[in-house]
């Protein structure tokens, strides 16, 4: 039996569907900043200069509350055997399975490059989703602060962002998300899967645990920041008798409002994923399946608007009355305004008011 890869999720590359594409040759500018700390490395991560000239991608999608989302990472090192965007890394003639958390392109000039988008006349001031695709806290990010950096220009500008993250160390920037809460221009969302720290470890080996999730809602929350949970994905047959447990617990500690996405297998996540459950839970394997395929029309996934977020069905309806139900026994999306858009300046964002 092959030796199991410790601290990532999938245990393999796949092959890439976009095989002629490859990878432009890129100089390793990033050494000094290969994260070390807390996790085994059997399989060291890279990190390559990102020479992308935007850094604000339009969604299309009308699942999404946000016309306009920011990723300042591709790839991402948490390594989440379920995350949908991996396909993407086939994009850049990388694998979507170990390449997706071993190869990280960094977008060192992404505040640069927001300033510019904002100070377009053409700009219409909006929410921005961040991030839409990788997480913006991924662990590189404490060594680069281009997260920071970037919440920086969405406050000199007073542009509103939605941010969400499986990390905890968003709480580092907790003085400028309450500047930016000041002015009614941020919402933070934590996503939690499950509470099963052995599960979480499993299935999202790089992410802050279930308790540090619950805290930094907690800490969010008493620093007057809107916050609240992402309770995705659902894993039908694994994580979805957690729904109520986790609303109440993220409600306890301060949450305000909460969303569910159901699980999504896109291109080759369907493998990858397939690949883990087997391995890592072989008696209930064959149920989950049965269950994804069942909310998504007889599929592994349905890419369809209005469905693939949420499933169909009489087991994605029986999660969806389970989830309105906790969130109303546990007073969550009670009140949820808009964020401002009256706020944005364009002219001196750097001069700060007199008053």
């Amino acid at each position: 039996m092959e030796e199991k890869i410790r601290g990532r999720g999938s245990q393999f590359n796949l092959k890439n569907r976009f095989e002629k594409l490859s990878l432009h040759d890129i100089t390793h500018e990033l050494d000094e900043y290969f994260d070390t700390e807390d996790f085994e490395r059997a399989v060291k991560t890279e990190f390559f200069n990102d020479i992308s000239n935007s850094v604000l991608t339009k969604n299309e999608s009308p699942d999404l509350g946000a016309g306009y989302s920011i990723n300042p990472y591709r790839g991402c090192e948490h390594g989440c055997i379920y995350c949908y965007a991996r396909p993407t890394h086939e994009y850049l003639g990388f694998s979507p399975g170990l390449d997706f958390e071993t190869k990280i392109m960094v977008k060192r000039n992404a505040p640069e490059l927001l300033k510019k988008e904002f100070l377009k006349k053409c700009w219409i001031p909006q929410t921005v989703f961040f991030s839409g695709n990788t997480d913006c806290y991924q662990p590189i990010e404490k060594q680069l602060e281009i997260t920071r950096k970037c919440l920086e220009i969405f406050l000199k500008f007073r542009n509103p962002v939605a941010v969400i993250t499986k990390n905890a160390l968003i709480r580092r920037d907790t003085d400028i998300l309450k500047r930016l809460s000041e002015l009614n221009l941020v919402r933070v969302i934590i996503s939690i899967t499950t509470l099963n720290k052995d599960l979480q470890r499993r299935m999202e080996p790089r992410t802050s645990t279930p308790s540090q999730r619950l805290k930094t809602i907690e800490f969010l929350s008493g620093s007057e920041i809107p916050t609240g949970v992402n309770v995705a994905p659902i894993i039908p047959g694994l994580t979805d008798e957690e729904i109520p447990e986790i609303l109440k617990n993220a409600s306890g500690c301060g949450a305000q409002f909460a969303a569910y996405v159901m699980l999504r297998l896109p291109f080759s996540t369907k493998e990858l994923f397939t690949d883990w459950l087997g391995r890592e839970f072989p008696d209930r394997a064959k149920k989950v399946i049965n269950r994804v395929t069942e909310i998504h029309g007889g599929k592994l996934y349905n890419s369809e608007f209005g469905r693939r977020l949420t499933g169909e069905g009489n087991w994605a309806e029986a999660v969806k009355k389970i989830f309105e139900f906790n969130c109303n026994k546990t007073g969550l999306n009670k009140n949820k305004s808009p964020l401002s858009k009256d706020l944005f300046r364009r002219e001196n964002p750097d001069q700060e008011s007199l008053f």
